[in-house]
């Protein structure tokens, strides 16, 4: 079965071609998902990332707030690559059941930091989701309501396009409509169908 590593930077519209290629019935296996399942109270995660960040970081109703653990981490990078020891292992070991249960003819593996990290071992293939950076910047000052300076933090802390095409075997160029959008993630569906049947 095919698996097919998806990834970009933030903004670009990773979580939309993964909706996209749900809606056609293929499997996604989104690592953020993933996080926020092994970072809640209860979780071994969570005590970790509570006892080398602070309760400060925590919400009134005790879960983490993601805004105060990234404004910790992403101007911090002995702090980021902390989270990363802690989070990566335990999303790894996810990753790998979850590929165990899929059932349509290849999956998609939504990893924003595949560059990053080590996570290549885990796909055949990688798709890479480019964007306009005003384009990003405006998508995510509306989602996630976060100032400039939040906003070039987090750019800076992941590779940039040029670093994530090199290891590309696929690329969405994502800076037109949604409907043109969804006929390149089309595209590509039929392209993965047909490959994985050569599996």
């Amino acid at each position: 079965m095919l698996r097919i590593g998806l990834t970009g930077g933030i903004g670009s519209g990773k979580t939309t071609v993964a909706d996209y290629f749900s809606s056609l019935a293929i499997d996604v296996i989104d690592a953020d998902e993933i996080v926020h399942k092994i970072s809640v109270p209860g979780q071994k995660s969570f005590d970790t990332i509570t006892e080398h960040f602070g309760e400060d970081i925590h919400n009134a109703d005790g879960t983490i707030n993601r805004q105060a653990l990234a404004k910790k981490v992403f101007k911090n990078e002995t702090a980021r690559k902390k989270l990363e020891a802690i989070l990566h292992p335990e999303v790894r070991d996810a990753m790998k059941l979850a590929i165990q249960e899929v059932r349509s003819p290849y999956c998609i593996l939504v990893i924003p930091l595949l560059v990053e990290t080590s996570f290549t071992e885990l796909v055949d293939r990688v798709l890479v989701v480019t964007a306009d950076r005003e384009k990003r910047v405006a998508w995510i000052k509306q989602r996630n309501g976060l100032s400039d300076d939040q906003i070039e933090s987090i750019m800076a802390a992941q590779a940039s396009d040029e670093e994530r095409i090199k290891i590309a075997d696929d690329i969405i160029e994502n800076n037109g409509s949604q409907n043109a959008l969804f006929q390149k993630v089309r595209k590509l569906d039929e392209k993965y169908r047909a490959g994985s049947l050569l599996d």
